[in-house]
């Protein structure tokens, strides 16, 4: 048991020598490099000038939710058409807001059409929705099989 903590107490002092000696220039690196050739960077004019405009100074507008601005769930790249607790989905697939908001599918379930089903053994949407299996086939684990 010293033993390891020994072995492990070298190895962190080792990662530690190595990491300072790469840190440090060698002798044909300069510390400090000169950009710009002026030499006394001192005497440099500053890079900001202090000007901030009225852009910068405005207050940020929040973001836009469906509770107030409906057809934002409309738009182009939406989650959904739907709105449900100020955030935009689709109830006909979303598990937390199945066919209505706020109806929650169960664990194992996933939503289908607005309704909630479970995968695992369900016929009509076996392992997916709408993955049905062939006549004589059961949905046994998400998989069709002929039992």
């Amino acid at each position: 048991m010293k033993a390891l903590h020994i072995f492990i107490l070298f190895a962190l002092l080792m990662a530690l020598a190595i990491t300072n000696l790469s840190a440090t220039p060698s002798g044909d690196e300069p510390l400090f490099v000169d950009d710009d050739g002026d030499g006394d960077r001192s005497q440099a004019e500053p890079t900001s000038v202090g000007i901030m405009s009225r852009f910068l100074a405005q207050k940020p507008r929040g973001m836009m939710t469906c509770d107030e601005y409906p057809r934002v769930c409309r738009a182009a790249g939406s989650p959904g058409p739907d709105c449900c607790k100020r955030k935009c989905v689709n109830v006909m697939w979303d598990r937390f807001n199945c066919g209505k908001c706020g109806k929650k599918c169960k664990y194992s379930e996933i939503c289908c059409k607005g309704k909630c089903v479970n995968p695992m053994s369900n016929r009509l949407h076996c392992g997916d929705c709408y993955n049905r299996c062939t006549k004589g086939s059961k949905c046994l684990y998400g998989m069709c099989s002929y039992a």
